[in-house]
């Protein structure tokens, strides 16, 4: 039995060690050049855990311990820049206990870099991986110090970092001026399909930053990245961006389920072991909404029934029945619109629960705002039909595909 076990150990560690990395993020090429680009500038840094180089060592001790870069500062977006806040928690001002450098917050008081905090630098520098869904709020963070950086007369650097849903898929509506937040920043689709370094480009020269300011913008390419590449392909190591979006594939679930998410009336698998990654409830049947999902016959994508006990949460141990979502082909698959076909198949399957009808009210403008429009929730509340929506939905993506074109920079 000791044999049989070492031998598991020893597969296991052959197996874990065999993926190798495919390309070169931005904090890589950045090493290879020695930090030129940083030589004689005072720098202060945008980051969290997930800015690493390839073998995941963060971004803040490479740059404290180079010896021809001046570390100053850090900035701290929602979760902080060791990952110490929870999701939604403000962050506040303090002393990396590591290096014992200042940490200002960009999720407390303030979100956007002041006069004040950027007096003493020269350059900010913006490394984190974002999830390629526009109300993850690290894209707003980048895009608000892009314009503090404008501003201020400070340089602004992107290490880039890939799109986890690869560089091809684009779903959504662009976000309409009232629906304008922290969640949805810009007028970009829902998933946008660009690199934190093509969005940058792109914010930067469409005039999309208030007032149309633009910064003394470079982003550092990445070596090897190719636009149908998602997050698996890369052969990188995933560090959680939240606690809730945990392993590589957790990237392509967020949309699926996300904006359902946001009335906690359905289960999505947070406070459960598969985050993102289901819809339940205790008046589903798993069977039953398993049938009618998997008979949409949606591409790149399976429903298998999945029964439940959430540890906190919704419906907190309370047992529950609902659909495990399996993706096959994440290229081929709808994401975001398996949001609202599932809010069709439940009030059709259990009328008495429809969502619009018993979710609390007050949940209305988040909701709003996540999808970047008023109009998807009062077109789809009337009837709870995807068919409703799925235009409106749709009818903004061939013109941002072309237009965010001359903004790839791969």
């Amino acid at each position: 039995m000791r044999k049989y076990i070492t031998l598991l150990l020893f597969c296991f560690c052959v197996i874990g060690s065999s993926a190798q990395i495919k390309i070169k993020t931005g904090i890589e090429v950045l090493k290879s050049s020695n930090f030129k680009c940083l030589e004689g500038k005072r720098v202060g840094l945008i980051t969290n855990p997930t800015g690493v180089d390839n073998n995941m060592v963060s971004d803040i001790d490479i740059l404290a311990a180079a010896p021809n870069v001046n570390l100053v500062a850090l900035f701290g977006p929602e979760h902080g820049v060791r990952g110490n806040a929870h999701a939604g928690d403000a962050v506040s001002d303090e002393k990396d206990p590591a290096t014992n450098i200042p940490v200002y917050s960009l999720y407390g008081k303030t979100r956007k870099a002041t006069p004040e905090m950027l007096k003493d630098i020269d350059v900010l520098v913006y490394d984190i991986q974002d999830i390629g869904c526009r109300s993850f709020t690290y894209i707003s963070t980048m895009g608000l110090a892009m314009e503090a950086a404008a501003e201020n007369g400070k340089e602004f650097i992107v290490l880039d970092r890939p799109n986890p849903l690869g560089g091809l898929k684009v779903e959504g509506n662009l976000v309409e001026d009232d629906c304008i937040s922290f969640v949805s920043q810009f007028k970009i689709p829902y998933i946008y399909g660009l690199t934190c370094g093509e969005l940058a480009t792109m914010l930067n020269e469409e005039g999309m930053l208030k007032n149309g300011v633009k910064c003394k913008l470079t982003v550092i390419k990445m070596k090897g990245w190719k636009r149908k590449m998602d997050y698996v392909k890369t052969g990188l190591q995933w560090i959680p961006s939240s606690p809730h979006v945990p392993h590589t594939h957790s990237p392509f679930f967020y949309p699926i389920s996300g904006i359902v998410g946001e009335f906690g009336y359905y289960s999505i698998g947070v406070g459960y072991t598969i985050p993102f990654e289901m819809f339940g409830a205790p008046w589903i049947k798993a069977d039953e909404l398993a049938n009618a999902m998997n008979a949409l016959n949606l591409p790149g994508v399976i429903f298998r029934p999945i029964y439940a006990k959430p540890f906190y949460s919704v419906f907190s141990g309370k047992q529950i029945e609902g659909v495990q979502i399996h993706i096959t082909d994440v290229q081929k698959a709808p994401l975001s619109p398996i949001n609202f076909l599932f809010l069709q198949e439940a009030a059709r399957l259990y009328p008495e629960h429809k969502l619009f009808e018993k979710a609390d009210k007050g949940r209305y403008n988040m909701f709003d705002i996540v999808c970047g429009s008023k109009h998807i929730r009062e077109a789809f509340s009337k009837r709870h039909r995807w068919a409703d929506i799925e235009a409106y939905w749709n009818k903004d993506v061939k013109e941002f595909k072309n237009k965010s074109k001359k903004c790839h920079l791969y």
